[in-house]
Formats: structure tokens, sequence, C-alpha cells
């Protein structure tokens, strides 16, 4: 049995006074005995307030980023081992966002995740395609190239502490998702890649998120597929009900 994760991504919102009223509804709603990882991501200004409302909790908090290197002349910027410092257990590397935005590409990405590995944090490697890249029928070529170019060097025991998270960029803050099938036919594909790089007892024990305008209304639906092991979650991470009833799924 794969391990199932839910994780919130928030971006670039919330005060502080919000950050900690959010946290403490998540914590105060979660069922007993859960038997799933939960994941908050908040900004970086918010990570030490984050730990310590968690306490006593099975609540992870992670990073939404990380430089490639520990220590430097690198203004604005945060290296793992400060994230290590505060105890941060996950951190997010290759979102859609930072990819596009920020020119990340596959080279800076895979320092980036070796980087979060040497630091014990646990990785959370997006990829996925654009919609034209989906239009043109290349998907599976777009996410084979970012998984063999953020993974590239990693050893099969290095990867068994990695989860893999597939956004279809063209879903993610949209309003429009994946269907089920169309998650699960991706998923199923890297597993079976990851299979073919690093052996099958990590393809079949790697966990797999699905990322891209996750909501209520369709997590049970995307969890039914075999190959969803969790969620990367934007916008509904925000509220509290809302995240909550996707941890809870069915």
């Amino acid at each position: 049995m794969r391990e199932k994760i839910i994780a919130g991504n928030w971006k670039c919102y919330k005060t502080i006074d919000e950050a900690r009223t959010l946290i403490t509804e998540i914590i105060a709603g979660l069922e007993p005995n859960l038997n799933r990882t939960v994941v908050l991501c908040p900004p970086y200004p918010y990570l030490h307030l984050a730990k310590e409302l968690v306490i006593g909790s099975p609540v992870k908090i992670g990073a939404q980023n990380l430089w490639k290197e520990d220590w430097g002349a690198y203004t604005g910027e945060i290296s793992a081992p400060m994230l290590a410092s505060l105890k941060v257990d996950f951190v997010i590397i290759g979102h859609s966002e930072r990819r596009e935005y920020f020119k990340e590409d596959g080279a800076l990405l895979n320092a980036k995740l070796k980087r979060a590995l040497a630091w014990n944090l646990r990785p959370i490697f997006c990829l996925g395609e654009k919609l034209r890249e989906r239009e043109e029928g290349v998907t599976f070529q777009v996410v084979e190239t970012q998984l063999k170019e953020g993974l590239e060097g990693l050893s099969p025991e290095d990867l068994l502490k990695v989860v893999i998270a597939y956004e279809p960029v063209w879903a993610i803050g949209t309003g429009r998702n994946a269907t089920p099938e169309q998650a699960q036919e991706v998923q199923q594909f890297l597993r079976e890649r990851i299979g073919e790089f690093w052996g099958n007892k990590v393809a079949e024990q790697i966990p797999i998120l699905y990322g891209g305008s996750v909501k209520p209304e369709n997590i049970d639906s995307l969890m039914a597929m075999p190959d969803l092991d969790g969620a990367l979650v934007g916008g509904a991470s925000l509220k509290s009900q809302d995240f909550l009833r996707i941890i809870h799924f069915k």
C-alpha cells in the first residue's frame, strides 16, 4: 500500500494572522487516526510559525522552493540547510510557475532536488505539459523528458524519498481539471517509466500526486484511480473547509 499524501501549496497568499487561523482550523478539523500524510506549504515567512502550530498534530510542513547551493551571495534565496534548521519536512521543486515565470530548467531543478535530499528534505517534484503540448499529442514525451532531466543521477534509494506531482499546466488555477482518466493515463505512464529507469520496486512504492484545480467536488473521483496517491492542492488549500474535505477523501 503506497503512502497517500495531500499537500497544500499556498503560493503567494495570506497574511501571518490569516496563516495562523488557517493552520489552526485545519488541525482542529482533522479526523482522528488519519491514514494519510497532510502537508502544508505556506510562504517562507510563515514556516517557523507553522512548525510551532503543528506540534502534536500529524501535519507536516513544506517549503515552496529552495536554492541549489547551501550558502553564498544569493540575495533573496533560501537554502536547504536553512529549511533543515527549521525542521521543515518537505519542499516543492519544479512547480510549473517556477518553470514558467522564473525560467527554471531541468538542470537547475536536478541540482535543487539533490540539495534537498542531501539535507533530508523530502522533495515534491512537479512536472506536466502545457495546453499546446497536450493538443499536439506530445504529453508523454514532455513529461518523460522532465522526469529524466529532473531526477538524473538519483539512485533507486534516493528516489524512494521523492514524491512526484503530475500537474497538467493547462489545469492549474484555471478551474479546468484533467479528468480522472486523463490523470490516470499520464500517471500510469510515469510509473512505467520510473520502473524502466529505476526498477519495479521504486515504481511500485513511489507516491505520485495529481495537481491542477483539485476541489472537494472532484477529489473522490480522482482518488479512485489506481495510480493516484494524493493531490497537490492550490486554491482549495486556502480555505480550511475545502481543504479538510479534500484531506478526508473517500
